[in-house]
């Protein structure tokens, strides 16, 4: 009876030996990711919500106690909001479009579609202060401008004025969606495409069978059976333009007047080329991180309903 007892009390130290083996190399495998967050997410996240309760700069971020005054937000936060709101909205809508578009286009097997899926891939490789170099050079108002050097006879003919791409605030907003448009719409078409071919084709016969015409196998089958993508891209779309920086700092610096200036670009003006105001740039990214976890959240209540998961 003893060594039986004894075989057993080995048995479980053996188990819970090689049960915590398992928890300690679970725990190794996480470290880096976890450590990774720590360092570049929560450490600064907590830095920037204790430094939005002081008076400082970039030198001496904690000079006076502010408390929430500098969560008391200036008329000029709004208009920041305001256009981050409407590059959010366009850049959606036009990159999810386009992109479910050209997937459909590419979805059978063609020579010319692997040409232009390289060729439609390639500017999500561009860096992003390239792509605005290039395009300020195309969407520029001077004679050199491409865009309107091959417009102009277009313009002769309508006897209508150039357009002035980056210097009316009528137009700056939507040249700098369509340049973001042009660099990202690629890489989320493949993504679309790619789960369009896991469709089964079963679907689609049994469809052709019953009569169904294209569109309504478009709208009945296919948006409902990649729904899970487009709420990604919904998702990831959303959260990018509304960290929307580069593009906007070398494509109009936030002008015409303030018709470009997001939110980004208004917390590194208040965080680095003022004085005194790294507290209020620091509130005014919190509220930012608090909209786009608010957005988020809503998205994840009320729109992943209508998604459609296999």
């Amino acid at each position: 009876m003893t060594n039986v007892a004894d075989i057993e009390k080995q048995a479980l130290r053996e188990a819970r030996r090689i049960k915590h083996r398992s928890w300690l190399t679970s725990y190794l495998m996480v470290l880096p990711a976890m450590a990774f967050l720590i360092a570049f997410v929560l450490y600064p996240t907590a830095a920037m919500l204790i430094m939005s309760l002081y008076y400082g700069n970039a030198k001496n971020p904690f000079k006076s106690w502010r408390g929430l005054q500098n969560y008391n937000m200036r008329a000029d936060f709004w208009v920041a909001l305001r256009n981050t709101a409407a590059y959010t909205g366009m850049a959606l809508v036009l990159v999810m479009i386009l992109s479910i578009l050209f997937a459909q286009w590419m979805y059978k097997a063609r020579k010319l579609n692997n040409v232009a899926q390289t060729l439609f891939f390639t500017p999500h490789l561009v860096a992003g202060v390239s792509a605005g170099f290039i395009w300020s050079w195309l969407m520029s108002s001077q004679p050199y401008g491409l865009f309107n050097t091959v417009l102009q006879p277009i313009y002769q003919i309508l006897n209508v004025p150039s357009i002035r791409w980056l210097d009316s605030s009528d137009t700056a907003m939507f040249s700098i969606v369509l340049m973001n448009t042009w660099k990202s719409v690629g890489y989320y078409c493949l993504i679309i495409m790619s789960a369009m071919k896991s469709i089964p084709t079963e679907i689609y016969e049994s469809a052709r069978l019953d009569g169904s015409s294209s569109i309504k196998t478009f709208f009945k089958i296919t948006i409902p059976m990649i729904s899970p993508q487009l709420f990604f891209l919904l998702i990831t779309i959303t959260t990018g333009s509304f960290k929307v920086f580069d593009s906007v700092r070398i494509m109009t610096n936030g002008g015409p007047g303030d018709a470009t200036r997001v939110l980004s670009m208004y917390i590194y003006d208040y965080a680095f080329q003022r004085n005194n105001t790294l507290g209020y740039a620091c509130a005014a990214g919190i509220i930012m991180m608090l909209i786009m976890v608010a957005v988020t959240v809503f998205d994840f209540a009320f729109v992943e309903k209508k998604v459609h998961y296999q």
